[in-house]
C-alpha cells in the first residue's frame, strides 16, 4: 500500500486508505454482553479482596482462539516452541460457566484474560471518543484486528508492536525472583505479564493511542514519552475501578478513602515483587502526600508519567471527597466524623458506586482529551488544556469543580502550559484561529454519514473525497499558518525542507453529556514534517508540525491547536533533547541523521 497520495500540494496519509476496525453488529436475537471471569488486579490479589471479577465484555460470535472482529489470540509460544490449545469461548460449557475457571496454568484462561480485559479497555475508549477506535496500523483490503501473544517467549516484559500492516501485544513470562519479597508468588515460579490486569490494560492503551495519533509514536520531548506511561497507567487505575468487588473491599477496609488503599492504588504489584522490587512497579499516590512529584523534563519516561498519574489521581480524590461529603454527613448525623468499628453496608455500597461511577468519568475525560491534544510534540501543559477544554466542551458548568481540581493538582506538581496566560479555566481552553475563515464546505453531512455508515468500501471513499476537500482548504496561502504548516522557502525554515502538508485522520464523535444532549463534532489531524539539516558535530533529523483541527457539525473551525513547524526555538529545543542521555534509548545516530528506534516500547519498557 503507498505511503500517502499527493496532488503536490497536500498528502493524503496512508491510514485514510485503510479498512478501519469495525465491532461485531448485533442481531436482534444476540445477547448484549458475554461474562467472563478474569483476575481484577493479578493472581497476587488475595480472594477475599476480590481477587476474581466477572466483566461484561460486549458478545460477538469467536472463533477459537479467541479471534473476533477485532481482536486475534495467538495461541503460540515461540519461547518453549509449542503450540497451546486454544480457547473456545463459544462451547456451550464454557458460556454457561462464565469463561474458563481462573488459573496460572492453564494457557486457555490467559487466552481469555487478554481477550477479555483487551475487550473491555476498547470499549471504554469506544465510549468516550465517540465512535469506533482504529488501529495505528492495517492496509486497504481487509480490516486488521489486533494480535495479542500472551505467551510471546520468556521476558521480564511486556509490549506493543507495530509494522504497517500488523500490531501486537507481546506479553512476556519470567521466574520470580528465589525470594519475592512480601508477595503471593512462589520463589523461582513463573510470572505471567498477560495475568495482570495492569498490564494488559497498559499495552492494550499503548495500541489504542497509537491508533488516535499518527506521530504520538515519535519521542521528540521527554513528555511524549512521560504521557505515553502515564497516560497508560492511568487507564489502567480506572479500568480498575470498575470491579465493584475490589472497590467495595478497598473502601470497607480504609474506611472510604480509596486513596489510601494498595487495592486502588498500587499498578503490577505482582510483577514488581517478583522482579526483586520492594513494591509494586508503579503508584498513583505520592509516599507522602505532603510532597507531591515535581514536573522535571529531564526526568525519565517513567519518572515523569508518574507525574502525570499522580496529578490526575489527586484530583480523582478531591472531586471523590466532594461528591461523598453529603453522604458522610448523613452516616454521621452531621459531624463528619465516623464512629469506630465497620463502616455500615448501605454506606460502602453508596461510596463504592460513587468512585467507580467518577472513575468512569475520569476516565471518559482523560481519554476525550486526546482528540484536543496538538498533532505532535506534545507536553504535559498541552494535555492540560486538553483536559480543561474536552470537558468544558461538554459540561460547561462543571458544577462539582472537575477542571478546578485537575488545573490545582497541575499546578502542584509544577506542570505550566507554555502557550497559556495564566492557570485561570478560561486562559486554560484552546482558542478558535485568529483569522475570520470560512466553514469547509461539505463537512457537515459527509461526517453525519460517516458516523453511521458501516460499509467500510464506501468510509473509504467518502474519507478520500473529504480529505481533499480539507487539503484544498488549509493550503490556501493565506491560510496555512493557522495550521501550523510553511511554504517551502519560508524564510522561518532557515533553509530546511517540508513535505507537503498531510491530512492524517478525519474522525467523528458523538458525545454525550450528563444532561442528556448530544454533541457531535470532527476531529481532524493535519502534519507537515520538516528535514533539518544537519549541522557541524550536529546530526539532522526529522520533526512534524501542523495542527488538530476540531470542528462543528456546520464546518465551522472551533478550535485549531497548533504545534508549528517554524515556531521559535522548536528546533533549538528538539536538537538539545534528541542529544540529551534521555534520549539515547530511544535514537540512534545513521549518516550523520538521527534515526527512532525500531520497537520503541520494547526499549521503553526495558528502562523500568
Amino acid at each position: 500500500m503507498p505511503s500517502s497520495m499527493s496532488n503536490g500540494h497536500y498528502q493524503i496519509a496512508a491510514a485514510l486508505m485503510r479498512r478501519p476496525p469495525i465491532p461485531y453488529t448485533r442481531t436482534k436475537d444476540d445477547p448484549l454482553h458475554r461474562r467472563l471471569r478474569i483476575y481484577a488486579a493479578d493472581p497476587s490479589l488475595p480472594k477475599l479482596d476480590g481477587a476474581i471479577t466477572t466483566v461484561q465484555v460486549d458478545y460477538e460470535p469467536l472463533a477459537p482462539g479467541p479471534v473476533g472482529a477485532l481482536f486475534e489470540v495467538d495461541c503460540n509460544d515461540p519461547g518453549q516452541g509449542e503450540t497451546y490449545r486454544s480457547a473456545n469461548l463459544d462451547a456451550p460449557a464454557v458460556l454457561l460457566a462464565d469463561g474458563y475457571p481462573p488459573s496460572m496454568s492453564d494457557p486457555r484462561f490467559h487466552q481469555q484474560m487478554v481477550y477479555a480485559v483487551c475487550s473491555t479497555t476498547y470499549r471504554s475508549f469506544k465510549d468516550a471518543l465517540g465512535r469506533n477506535p482504529t488501529w495505528g496500523f492495517g492496509s486497504a483490503d481487509a480490516a486488521a484486528k489486533l494480535r495479542l501473544r500472551p505467551h510471546y517467549g520468556d521476558d521480564r516484559n511486556a509490549y506493543y508492536c507495530s509494522e504497517p500492516s500488523q500490531g501486537e501485544l507481546r506479553f512476556g513470562y519470567f521466574r520470580a525472583e528465589d525470594a519475592p519479597l512480601d508477595n503471593r508468588s512462589l520463589p523461582g515460579g513463573y510470572v505471567f505479564t498477560c495475568l495482570s490486569h495492569d498490564i494488559v490494560v497498559h499495552e492494550a492503551t499503548h495500541a489504542l493511542l497509537d491508533g488516535l495519533r499518527a506521530h504520538f509514536m515519535e519521542p521528540t520531548t521527554s513528555d511524549v514519552l512521560g504521557f505515553h506511561e502515564g497516560f497508560a497507567d492511568l487507564v489502567a487505575i480506572f479500568q480498575r475501578f470498575r470491579h465493584t468487588e475490589v472497590v467495595t473491599q478497598a473502601l470497607r477496609q480504609f474506611r472510604g478513602a480509596p486513596e489510601k488503599s494498595e487495592l486502588l492504588t498500587h499498578l503490577a504489584t505482582q510483577f514488581g515483587y517478583a522482579t526483586g522490587r520492594n513494591g509494586p512497579l508503579r503508584l498513583a499516590i505520592e509516599q507522602d502526600p505532603t510532597k507531591p512529584l515535581q514536573y522535571d523534563g529531564s526526568l525519565g519516561p517513567h519518572a515523569l508519567g508518574s507525574v502525570l498519574l499522580s496529578a490526575v489521581f489527586e484530583a480523582y480524590t478531591q472531586v471523590y471527597r466532594r461528591r461523598t461529603e453529603r453522604l458522610m454527613r448523613l452516616a454521621t448525623k452531621g459531624t463528619g466524623v465516623l464512629p469506630p468499628g465497620e463502616l455500615p453496608y448501605d454506606l460502602l455500597v453508596l461510596l463504592a458506586g460513587a468512585a467507580s461511577k467518577l472513575a468512569r468519568q475520569f476516565l471518559t475525560i482523560c481519554v476525550r482529551a486526546v482528540d484536543y491534544c496538538p498533532p505532535s510534540g506534545l507536553t504535559f501543559g498541552d494535555y492540560l488544556r486538553a483536559l480543561i477544554t474536552a470537558d468544558y466542551d461538554l459540561v460547561p458548568d462543571d458544577p462539582w469543580d472537575y477542571r478546578g481540581a485537575l488545573i490545582d493538582a497541575f499546578r502542584r506538581r509544577r506542570i505550566y502550559p507554555s502557550s497559556a496566560s495564566s492557570l485561570s479555566e478560561d486562559a486554560l481552553l484552546w482558542r478558535p484561529p485568529r483569522i475570520a475563515m470560512p466553514k469547509i464546505e461539505d463537512m457537515d453531512i459527509a461526517a453525519l454519514r460517516l458516523s453511521d455508515d458501516t460499509d467500510t468500501a464506501k468510509q473509504v471513499e467518502e474519507l478520500l473525497t473529504l480529505a481533499h476537500v480539507l487539503g484544498t482548504y488549509v493550503t490556501q496561502p493565506d491560510r496555512l499558518q493557522e495550521f501550523g504548516l510553511a511554504l517551502p522557502g519560508d524564510p522561518r525554515l532557515d533553509g530546511d525542507h517540508v513535505d507537503a502538508p498531510c491530512v492524517q485522520s478525519i474522525r467523528p464523535a458523538r458525545r454525550v453529556a450528563p444532561q442528556g444532549q448530544v454533541a457531535t463534532d470532527v476531529v481532524v489531524e493535519i502534519t507537515q514534517a520538516r528535514q533539518v539539516a544537519p549541522r557541524p558535530g550536529q546530526p539532522g533529523f526529522e520533526f512534524h508540525g501542523g495542527a488538530t483541527v476540531i470542528l462543528g457539525t456546520d464546518g465551522t473551525i472551533r478550535y485549531s491547536i497548533l504545534k508549528s513547524v517554524v515556531s521559535p526555538n522548536a528546533v533549538q529545543d528538539r536538537r538539545a533533547w534528541l542529544a540529551s542521555p534521555a534520549a539515547q534509548p530511544t535514537w540512534r545516530v545513521e549518516e550523520n541523521a538521527y534515526l527512532r528506534q525500531r520497537d520503541l516500547l520494547l526499549s521503553l519498557h526495558r528502562q523500568d
